[in-house]
């Protein structure tokens, strides 16, 4: 039975780090998980199966976080056959890569990738936010990036996105916290996941003072911390996590 738990809703949940924080959050709050993914349904069971083979609950939601009318169709689908719920944690996930110089980069990268990430942030997040202040609860958790608050150079796309993201955290927290709702940003660095491996793994482990990657269920450990109780008054911040890289 779903209806004595917490909602949490994962975009981009059907690989890396998405996956491990829906995983995580199952595991530490007995939440039931909706997976989002856009087009890998077969990541998508995959995180699934590993939540129902741990005792817990999920279902997969399709949609692209980037289309409006995507996300708007798809959960108030999922909340009119669940009027008795609400989803009381969103985890903004959802992000893609590509790369490139911005004197060369054309324009259907750059909008792919502030789409996905900053515009997907407010299609799910508006989608979502209303239900949070109605009832007076709620935790919403954005996946930023080390290259939203550095800059990284071939990532300018990636990281006015994540940059962005960052700033429409601060902004929202400071609207929906007299309503019991957070608002925060985690900005990993270099994270074991397949964006990563199309780079130099090893290359990159030497620039980071730990001499590692971090691994996705590191970033997840954090989600579940922020989307805890223990959580309640921290507001409006971004977090990083990158092995000392940069602060």
């Amino acid at each position: 039975m779903i209806n004595n738990k917490k909602i949490a809703l994962i975009t981009g949940a059907s690989k890396g780090i998405g996956s491990a924080i829906a995983i995580q959050l199952s595991k530490d709050h007995d939440c039931h998980i909706l997976i989002n993914y856009k087009s890998d349904i077969k990541g998508a069971n995959t995180t699934l199966d590993e939540i129902t083979n741990q005792g817990g609950s999920g279902e997969i939601l399709q949609f692209d976080v980037s289309n409006k009318i995507e996300v708007d169709n798809a959960l108030n689908s999922w909340k009119e056959k669940n009027p008795n719920l609400f989803i009381e944690i969103v985890v903004n996930n959802a992000g893609i890569l590509k790369d490139g110089l911005m004197m060369w980069m054309p324009e259907s990268d750059w909008d792919d990738v502030v789409n996905t990430s900053l515009k997907g942030m407010y299609n799910v997040t508006q989608s979502t936010l209303q239900e949070m202040l109605k009832k007076r609860n709620g935790r919403i958790i954005n996946i930023a990036s080390l290259s939203g608050l550095k800059g990284l150079p071939g990532q300018t796309n990636y990281s006015a996105a994540k940059g962005g993201m960052i700033a429409a955290t601060k902004a929202l927290a400071q609207e929906v916290a007299k309503r019991n709702v957070t608002v925060n940003a985690i900005a990993p660095g270099f994270i074991e996941t397949a964006m990563v491996d199309e780079n130099n793994p090893t290359v990159l482990s030497g620039m980071i003072p730990a001499g590692r990657l971090g691994k996705p269920t590191e970033v997840a450990y954090l989600v579940s911390f922020l989307a805890s109780d223990k959580a309640a008054y921290i507001n409006g911040e971004v977090i990083n996590i990158n092995g000392g890289l940069y602060s």
